[in-house]
């Protein structure tokens, strides 16, 4: 990972973040996810926040963003939240009636971690193959399904 400039900083932050919708619904199949995708690098996009992975399993999210000395990890997930729940149920209000009768689309929490140079790559494969692994431990999996 390069060094960043601006006017007053020389600067190396990334952070990889991870959280989930209420009540933590498996709602993002396609072609929720591929759309929620869509929207979260719209955000970063229009708010300067770079989104460099974003993975989207049916339950959760990761993502990698670099950031600058100016803005919090708190102020990032803010923005993000806050946007995409609002345009993800402007797009798709069944999902809102039928899953998020609260009217929110995410919890409170997050879990973040800086990324120091040294693991960068490897937080960065881990996000891309969130939805391989996903599959790979069900189909570990001996239990049997409801339905």
């Amino acid at each position: 990972m390069e060094l960043q400039r601006n006017s007053h900083h020389v600067y190396r932050l990334m952070y990889h973040f991870v959280w989930i919708p209420k009540y933590r619904h498996k709602v993002f199949s396609e072609p929720y996810r591929e759309t929620l995708k869509g929207i979260i690098e719209k955000i970063g996009y229009d708010y300067d926040i770079e989104v460099l992975e974003l993975e989207i399993p049916e339950d959760h999210l990761h993502m990698v963003v670099r950031g600058e000395p100016s803005r919090a990890p708190s102020e990032i997930m803010r923005v993000i939240k806050s946007i995409s729940a609002r345009e993800f149920f402007r797009r798709f209000p069944e999902i809102k009636q039928k899953y998020f009768c609260g009217g929110r689309l995410w919890t409170q929490s997050y879990f973040v971690e800086s990324i120091g140079n040294a693991n960068e790559e490897t937080i960065r494969e881990y996000v891309q193959n969130q939805l391989t692994e996903l599959d790979k431990s069900e189909n570990k999996s001996k239990q049997l399904g409801l339905f």
